[in-house]
């Protein structure tokens, strides 16, 4: 497996801004949409993409700087670790940079003539951990860009449509040939009279100037799987933006933002949460109440537990989002001590200290401890 910061070219210590400017100059020079879909170039962006999404992760970077890849594989309750496919690098590209056209602008390579694609939508969900325990239909209602309803997205005013663009001829780009030292070549840009579209709107609709769209509100019912978590992101094509005069939708990247439980702390697909006893609830055991995702579970605590142990309670966990399997809530069991206490009760805890007397040395002697003992020395 290839290092991930020779990816990049960054150093170990490079900053979260440093791998971020590292990755966006290697994803202009290797996108595919630049490079005519070239293997070699997809080969190359799913790489330096695949070092971008670990090393911009505290966590998994973390994991990866102490133990390499193994470090990525299912260590800390993370499901298993998979190389991304060109799907996957694409959009982590759009979910951090927007989409193709908004790093590399209108003078990309790639360009055809027509009109263009609708925006992409980034849309944060929050959500809380009851919801991501079970899964949970969200409603939301998103502005967007629609059709226009006036001129049905032509751009141009009822009664008059779009005309070829008479400096392209309809094709949306420009060749220019230069000569230099090498001999002549031809370069080849957007035209700039139609941007790229192949033809002009001499009448432009009164309601959308032109534009072919108007702003409008959508509502949109949105599945959660169970189990997510803050940073993952689902993609709903097709859902985002219509394009300028009749282009294709954009997508909606839902992002979803998982809020802190008071209860509880995640790692992965485990809980981990504290409870409180009683003296006597330690010494003698008793079932107590502890809290779970969905309600109150209960726990048995054996007699003779120490302050401070922890309980396993498997199965009762988050469950891991697109896979089989549940994570386990863990219970850390802790001596409750009264602020202040009096009369019967207070006479009680002075006797019960008198007779217990100091707690006992739990410190074993070591094994050469022992050896020295039994050899005299």
């Amino acid at each position: 497996m290839a290092d991930f910061y020779a990816v990049l070219s960054v150093p170990r210590d490079a900053s979260d801004d440093d791998i971020k400017k590292a990755y966006r100059r290697l994803a202009m020079q290797w996108h595919p949409d630049r490079n005519g879909g070239s293997k070699e170039a997809e080969e190359k962006f799913k790489t330096i993409t695949e070092a971008y999404d670990v090393l911009r992760d505290p966590q998994k970077r973390a994991a990866y700087d102490r133990y390499g890849e193994a470090g990525l594989r299912g260590g800390g309750g993370q499901s298993a670790y998979e190389h991304v496919d060109l799907s996957d690098a694409l959009n982590i590209f759009m979910r951090d940079f927007g989409g193709f056209g908004d790093l590399f602008g209108a003078a990309a390579g790639g360009r055809r003539s027509g009109p263009r694609s609708g925006s992409d939508i980034k849309l944060p969900l929050p959500l809380t951990l009851t919801e991501v325990a079970t899964g949970v239909e969200k409603t939301v209602v998103l502005k967007v860009l629609e059709a226009c309803d006036k001129c049905e997205g032509s751009g141009a005013e009822p009664g008059t449509k779009p005309q070829s663009c008479g400096t392209c001829g309809g094709a949306g780009e420009v060749r220019r040939a230069q000569r230099s030292f090498f001999g002549q070549f031809v370069s080849v840009a957007p035209c700039p009279t139609c941007a790229g579209e192949g033809v002009v709107v001499s009448s432009p609709c009164k309601k959308c100037r032109g534009e072919g769209r108007t702003r409008a509100e959508r509502t949109l019912k949105i599945q959660v799987p169970p189990g997510v978590a803050t940073g993952q992101y689902m993609t709903l094509r097709g859902a985002g933006n219509i394009g300028p005069r009749g282009g294709t939708r954009g997508d909606v990247l839902v992002v979803f933002e998982v809020d802190d439980d008071e209860r509880f702390d995640r790692d992965g697909e485990d809980l981990f949460c504290e409870t409180l006893v009683t003296y006597s609830q330690l010494v003698f055991g008793a079932d107590v109440t502890v809290p779970g995702l969905t309600g109150e579970l209960s726990l048995r605590v054996p007699a003779g537990t120490q302050s401070g142990t922890v309980f396993h309670l498997r199965g009762r966990g988050l469950p891991r989002v697109n896979a089989s399997g549940t994570g386990d809530l863990h219970i850390k069991v802790q001596l409750w001590t009264p602020q202040t206490v009096e009369g019967e009760e207070k006479q009680l805890i002075e006797r019960l200290g008198t007779m217990q007397g100091q707690a006992p040395d739990r410190r074993e002697k070591g094994f050469w401890s022992k050896m020295k003992e039994a050899l005299g020395a």
